[in-house]
């Protein structure tokens, strides 16, 4: 697919969709989040790709809104008012529900910089992988706003509420280092291995059980809501799905006889 402000690619059951505004620091646009959204919505619909990667090109994965883009035309409100709500309801908020209803497992490759949306985007991914130079930044304090897309809602979850009131408050850089040690994020690689790393992470997925991986990635989303006896239920659910697929045949077969299974994703 062609795109402005992404390049996408398919390679080995993997999508591999790049921010492509190198100059800008990856800074996020309203139309760069169009067509972020239609880059998920061809990966999901596309029964060849199993697995999504999502990364930055240049030195940074993303700066997050590009606030300049944003002052050139300002949305507002029927009063005249300056309506950042409505940009996140259009624009953000559906997309980041996306991300975590699309059935395909997504990993982000942090390279470099992630900071106020870019990188809350990052973290919604299922999982993160950081370049050893990368940083997080809840920069938004520092322009007077909140934490949005999604980041008042990972944060605390993902490292407790004194950790995310900290980084949402001081608005000051989280190295990739602290972040996987604080368990917000999966693992720090050297800056030349991140992407041969994701990509050899996405190729397992990709090669894995796709039914398993979607129900998988269903319950743990659901298990934040959800009591202790509604997520039991989902449980007993989601496994009797699992076990009437023939990757759980094909599964239980290999182990049986000591050898690599062979999925099919069904």
């Amino acid at each position: 697919m062609d795109f402005k402000n992404l390049l996408y690619r398919i390679e080995q059951g993997i999508a591999v969709i790049s921010f492509n505004r190198p100059k800008a620091l990856n800074a996020m646009t309203l139309e760069l989040m169009e067509e972020l959204g239609q880059a998920f919505d061809a990966a999901a619909a596309d029964a060849a790709v199993r697995a999504i990667v999502l990364t930055g090109e240049g030195r940074g994965f993303s700066t997050g809104a590009d606030l300049a883009a944003t002052s050139d035309k300002p949305p507002l409100d029927l009063q005249g008012r300056l309506d950042l709500g409505f940009v996140l309801d259009r624009y953000y908020n559906p997309l980041i529900l996306k991300m975590r209803e699309l059935p395909k497992p997504i990993i982000s490759a942090v390279n470099g910089i992630a900071a106020g949306a870019g990188a809350n985007l990052a973290l919604m991914a299922d999982l993160t992988v950081a370049a050893r130079s990368a940083s997080f930044l809840q920069a938004f304090v520092n322009v007077g706003l909140i934490p949005d897309a999604g980041g008042t809602w990972i944060l605390p979850r993902a490292i407790g509420p004194q950790r995310a009131m900290g980084l949402a408050l001081m608005g000051e850089k989280l190295s990739a280092e602290q972040a996987k040690e604080w368990g917000l994020i999966w693992s720090v690689v050297d800056d030349e291995q991140l992407m041969p790393t994701v990509l050899a992470m996405a190729k397992r997925l990709a090669e894995g059980p796709a039914v398993a991986i979607e129900r998988i990635k269903r319950a743990i989303h659901a298990a934040a809501a959800n009591e202790l006896d509604k997520q039991l239920d989902l449980e007993s659910d989601l496994q009797r799905d699992c076990g009437q697929s023939q990757d759980f045949m094909e599964g239980a077969m290999a182990f049986v006889q000591k050898r690599k299974p062979n999925f099919k994703g069904r």
